[in-house]
């Protein structure tokens, strides 16, 4: 069997018109989708989403933030939170110390619909107490928005080691 030849300059306008589309990303089901554009400037604004949900004082605004099947491991509370009622629960108790946190220092990794965010941070309380923590925050590009798939917070070890 003889296959036709490409001229150089269709071979051109091809690798053109390639490198011009959105990248593919193999999805888990074997289908091909769209990898959604982000910079780390864009990364970093949705903490910054996240912690002025917080300063609403409303849990709702707070789980809204988070993908349906979204999993939070909490600085204070010893139970994984897997459910949007689990996660709005910790809320509803977290938010009556007016938490806000501010980032102390950050990695953020990107990927095709996911990216991380993890570091340091600290959150000041409205009685003056702060606390020193680790975190990740795992985002997936999910209906059109970046939602967290996964928060785990958790108190400085040689903060609790140094208070006892």
């Amino acid at each position: 069997m003889k296959f036709p030849t490409l001229s150089p300059l269709f071979a051109a306008a091809s690798l053109a018109l390639g490198l011009s589309t959105p990248a593919l990303a193999q999805g888990t089901a074997g289908t091909s989708a769209v990898c959604q554009a982000t910079s780390e400037q864009q990364v970093a604004a949705l903490f910054d989403r996240w912690n002025a949900s917080l300063r609403t004082l409303d849990p709702d605004k707070v789980v809204a933030n988070y993908a349906p099947d979204g999993v939070l491991l909490p600085t204070v509370s010893n139970q994984p939170r897997t459910s949007p009622a689990e996660i709005r629960d910790y809320f509803v108790k977290f938010l009556k110390s007016e938490p806000q946190g501010t980032i102390d220092k950050r990695l953020i990794k990107i990927g095709c619909n996911v990216a991380q965010d993890v570091g340091t941070y600290t959150f000041r309380f409205k009685d003056g107490q702060s606390v020193k923590a680790r975190y990740t925050y795992v985002y997936e590009w999910e209906n059109g928005q970046w939602l967290i798939a996964h928060h785990h917070s958790s108190a400085m070890p040689e903060a609790m080691a140094s208070a006892k």
